[in-house]
């Protein structure tokens, strides 16, 4: 009899994704989970990349700080390889740069820092005040108000089961075309089990990190990622890892976009924990054209 193929939750699915294969010193090889689009999703390639760099540093040494550019969509079909290169091991910092690549070519690029944990001065901006995610709609109901009218592959990508929950503080953009101001907050939380060890904490908060960032760069035009007329893509992406995260509640992810011109929008992000710490910022810049058929 043949066997079953194992079922395994959408956070195992990640978990999994996230463990790298070992080709050969300094390469890795990643595969990308079947989710209904047709390149692959940016937060996978930065938290695979984050990994392959990684497991070249010491147990001691943790990624603060990482600088990324997207060069060309990722095909879901094939592997990616991640090639590591050591640019420099030091007594307290270590930096790695890490390519990606799928078909011979180059599709993301990366550099990371690490750093050993010191005592130091500490402070942080206070989180804002926003509606608990307990009063807010949750994705079951978001997804019969707004699924019918999202284009197909969206429809595709929202009725697989996620290994995060997003929970946005606002719904206004999805119910009409006007311009509102530039910044959204969004509750985010894992659904499942996130592994103690923190090299796969830091790797899922990457691989979060990508969600929704670009929505708040379009609100000021009246439209959002689900219009078929746009093409929209991260180009470049950056974070810095300030406080060890756990996941055992919400996370409010903060956005607000400064500038769009040229086709581009830039985006910047705080991630706090439930209780007000601050655990990581975020900025990218992404495509945000007009089809030329449109």
């Amino acid at each position: 009899m043949s066997r079953q193929p194992e079922f395994r939750s959408a956070m195992e699915e990640l978990i999994a994704t996230l463990d790298l294969e070992k080709l050969e010193e300094n390469l890795f090889r990643g595969v990308s989970p079947d989710v209904g689009w047709q390149r692959v999703f940016g937060g996978q390639v930065i938290a695979q990349a984050l990994m392959a760099a990684q497991r070249t540093v010491d147990d001691d040494r943790f990624a603060h700080s990482l600088h990324a550019y997207f060069m060309r969509p990722g095909d879901p079909s094939v592997p990616i390889l991640y090639q590591v290169e050591r640019i420099r091991d030091g007594s307290s910092f270590n930096t790695r740069r890490v390519v990606a690549v799928q078909h011979g070519k180059a599709i993301f690029a990366m550099s990371v820092s690490f750093q050993i944990e010191e005592d130091g001065y500490e402070h942080q901006i206070a989180m804002p005040a926003v509606t608990q995610p307990e009063e807010l709609m949750g994705e079951k109901e978001f997804k019969e108000l707004f699924m019918k009218s999202a284009p197909e592959n969206v429809r595709r990508y929202w009725s697989r089961e996620r290994p995060i929950e997003v929970r946005p503080t606002s719904l206004v953009h999805y119910l009409t075309r006007d311009k509102l101001e530039p910044r959204q907050d969004v509750w985010v939380r894992t659904l499942g089990e996130v592994p103690q060890d923190r090299r796969y904490r830091n790797a899922v908060l990457a691989w979060l990190s990508d969600m929704t960032l670009l929505d708040a760069s379009l609100y000021p035009h009246g439209t959002s990622i689900f219009d078929l007329k746009l093409q929209a893509a991260s180009l470049d992406h950056a974070m810095w890892f300030h406080r060890s995260v756990t996941f055992d509640d919400w996370l409010l992810y903060t956005q607000d976009s400064p500038s769009a011109s040229g086709a581009r929008g830039m985006t910047r992000g705080s991630i706090y924990s439930r209780s007000g710490v601050l655990i990581a910022s975020v900025a990218q810049e992404g495509l945000i054209r007009k089809k030329a058929n449109a």
